[in-house]
C-alpha cells in the first residue's frame, strides 16, 4: 500500500476526535462565511467533538470534495459553546480558489481530520508577545485568548498592508493589554512592519518572558531575529508542505537546530532562534511552477463550465 493509499485511509478511519463520517459525504456544515479582503475569508463550520478537542497552535486538514487534495489549515479559533471551529484561509493557490468560490453557509466540507500537531506550550509567563502577520494574525489569536486566560499580561502585534485589510480588532483587544496595529502605508496604527511594532514592546517593557510570532516565513525570521538581541524566548509556527499530517510522507520536514523535523509531528511550534528559514523558504518554493500551472487550469476550466448566455432569436 503506497503512502498516499495510506494517507486516504487515514482520512476516512480518523479517530472519534476528528468525528462524522467523511465518506458519506461530508458532515461538517459551514454555518459562516465573512470576507475580509478580495483574497482572504474565513468560513466557520460545526464540529462539536473537534471544538472540544481543539488547542492552540493546532491545525487541521481539510478535503473540500472526494476528489479534492488534502490541505493544511491552522485552527484560527474554536468556540466549545457553539460546537464549532474557524479557519481563515487566504485564495492563493487552486484548492484554496476553489474554496473561496464553494464554500458558503449550508454547504459542508466533504472530511476533516484534526486537531493535528502538537498544541502550543502556553506556560507560566508573566508577560509575552503575540505576533501575527497577514493570513497570520487569525491563529495567533487563540494563543492570545490562552495566554490571557492563564493570567499572563498580553501585548498583541498584528500588521497588515493597509486599514481597510484589518480584521478581528475587536477580538483582540478583547484578550490584550495592549494592541499594537502595524501597517505597510501607516493607515491605522503605526508606519511599519510587525518588527516595528516587537521593538516598541520591548522598548516600554523589559521584564518580556516570551514572543509568539506566526505568519509568512520572511516576517518570522526577523521576529526571531528581533528578538534575538535580547535573549526572548521566541516561538513561531512553521507552515512548509504537507500530504498527509501524519509524519509518513516526509514533505514537512524543517531543519531546526540543525536536526530534521517533521511540523506536522513534531510542530508546528519551533523555537524561532534555531529555524533554518532559509531552507524553508527554499523548500516552499520548490512547486511555484506546478502550483501556478493547477490554478490556471482550474480557471480555464471554471470558464469552460460557466453557462453562456442564451441569445434571444430575433428572426
Amino acid at each position: 500500500m503506497s503512502r498516499t493509499t495510506v494517507a486516504t485511509k487515514i482520512q476516512h478511519e480518523e479517530t472519534p476526535a476528528s468525528g462524522g463520517d467523511a465518506a458519506a459525504g461530508g458532515s461538517y456544515e459551514i454555518v459562516t462565511r465573512e470576507d475580509f479582503s478580495d483574497v482572504t475569508f474565513m468560513v466557520e463550520f460545526s464540529h462539536p467533538q473537534m471544538a472540544r478537542a481543539a488547542r492552540p497552535g493546532q491545525f487541521v486538514i481539510v478535503l473540500l470534495h472526494e476528489s479534492s487534495e488534502r490541505i493544511p489549515l491552522t485552527i484560527a479559533d474554536f468556540d466549545c459553546d457553539r460546537g464549532t471551529v474557524t479557519l481563515v484561509i487566504q485564495a492563493v493557490g487552486k484548492t484554496t480558489k476553489e474554496m473561496q468560490e464553494d464554500c458558503r453557509v449550508g454547504t459542508k466540507l466533504f472530511g476533516v481530520v484534526g486537531p493535528m500537531g502538537v498544541p502550543s506550550h502556553i506556560g507560566n509567563v508573566n508577560k509575552v508577545v503575540c505576533v501575527g502577520g497577514g493570513l497570520g494574525v487569525a491563529p495567533i489569536f487563540p494563543q492570545a485568548r490562552a495566554f490571557k486566560e492563564s493570567g499572563a499580561y498580553v501585548i498583541g502585534v498584528v500588521g497588515f498592508r493597509s486599514e481597510d485589510l484589518v480584521f478581528w480588532r475587536d477580538k483582540f483587544e478583547s484578550v490584550c493589554d495592549e494592541f499594537i496595529i502595524c501597517t505597510n502605508d501607516g493607515s491605522v496604527g503605526i508606519k511599519g512592519l510587525v518588527t516595528d511594532g516587537i521593538n516598541q514592546a520591548i522598548e516600554n517593557h523589559d521584564d518580556i518572558d516570551e514572543v509568539v510570532a506566526i505568519g509568512p516565513p520572511v516576517m518570522m525570521k526577523f521576529s526571531a531575529e528581533a528578538t534575538r538581541p535580547h535573549k526572548i524566548k521566541t516561538m513561531v509556527s512553521l507552515n512548509p508542505i504537507m500530504v498527509d499530517g501524519t509524519g509518513m510522507c516526509g514533505g514537512c520536514r524543517v531543519t531546526v537546530d540543525g536536526k530534521q523535523k517533521f511540523a506536522c509531528v513534531d510542530g508546528p511550534d519551533f523555537d524561532g532562534h534555531k529555524v533554518d528559514f532559509d531552507d524553508l523558504m527554499n523548500r516552499l518554493g520548490r512547486f511555484t511552477d506546478e502550483e501556478k500551472l493547477a490554478v490556471k487550469k482550474w480557471s480555464e476550466h471554471c470558464h469552460q463550465s460557466q453557462p453562456q448566455p442564451q441569445l434571444l432569436d430575433e428572426g
